[in-house]
C-alpha cells in the first residue's frame, strides 16, 4: 500500500504517462497523475532514505483539496484495479471507517461485500449492519463476524500502528499475505 508519499519519475516516463489533470483548484491532480501511472504499468520501490526535501507550508494547494475529493477518487481506483477482479470480499473494521467504505461503494461492488469483520465484541455480538440511508428496499444488511470466521480478501480500513501491534498479530495468526489475501484502505 502507498500512502501518498512524495514520489518521482524519470522525465521520459512522465511524458509517457501524460500531462497533469489541471481541472483546477480541488482537483488532486498528483494523486490522478499517480493512479494514471500505475494503469500505464509502473510500479513503485522504497526508498528507505531522505532523496529529497519536501516544503510545508499552511498555504499549500494541498490543503485545499476536499477529504471526500480525495476518498472519492481513492475508492473508484480501488473499485476499477481491485475490487472488480474479485468475486466478493470482507471488509476489515465494522466500525466508521469501514462502514464509510461499504457506503462509498457502487452497488456492484456492493454486492460483493461478503461480510464486516473486527476484534470489537461488542460489532461482533450485533451481529449486522444495516445501511439505514440506502434507497432500497429492504436495506442493505451486512453481517459482521469475527476475524477468524471471515472468508478471504479482506480490504482493511484500520489504520496502521495505532493499534498496538494487534492487527499486525492477528494477520500473522491466519498466515496472511498482503496483495494477494488483503489489502490496506486506511
Amino acid at each position: 500500500m502507498v500512502i501518498m508519499t512524495t514520489w518521482f519519475c524519470s522525465r521520459a516516463w512522465f511524458l509517457h504517462v501524460g500531462e497533469f489533470d489541471e481541472g483546477g483548484q480541488g482537483v488532486p491532480e498528483d494523486l490522478l497523475y499517480f493512479y494514471e501511472h500505475l494503469r500505464k504499468g509502473s510500479g513503485v520501490f522504497f526508498m528507505d532514505q531522505s532523496l529529497l526535501l519536501y516544503r510545508y507550508h499552511p498555504q499549500a494547494t494541498t490543503n485545499s483539496f476536499l477529504d471526500t475529493t480525495i476518498w472519492t477518487h481513492r475508492v473508484h481506483f480501488l473499485e476499477e484495479r481491485v475490487l472488480q477482479g474479485w468475486a466478493s470480499f470482507t471488509i476489515w473494521n465494522a466500525g466508521k471507517q469501514g462502514r464509510r467504505l461499504c457506503c462509498s461503494l457502487t452497488a456492484a461492488s456492493w454486492s460483493k461485500v461478503a461480510a464486516f469483520c473486527d476484534v470489537d465484541e461488542n460489532k461482533i455480538r450485533k451481529g449486522v449492519y444495516c445501511y439505514e440511508d440506502a434507497q432500497e428496499r429492504p436495506k442493505p444488511r451486512v453481517h459482521i463476524l469475527h476475524f477468524r470466521a471471515a472468508q478471504l480478501p479482506f480490504i482493511i480500513c484500520v489504520k496502521l500502528n495505532l493499534t498496538g501491534r494487534e492487527l499486525e498479530d492477528n494477520l500473522r495468526s491466519r498466515h496472511l499475505q498482503e496483495g494477494r489475501d488483503f489489502l490496506h484502505f486506511s
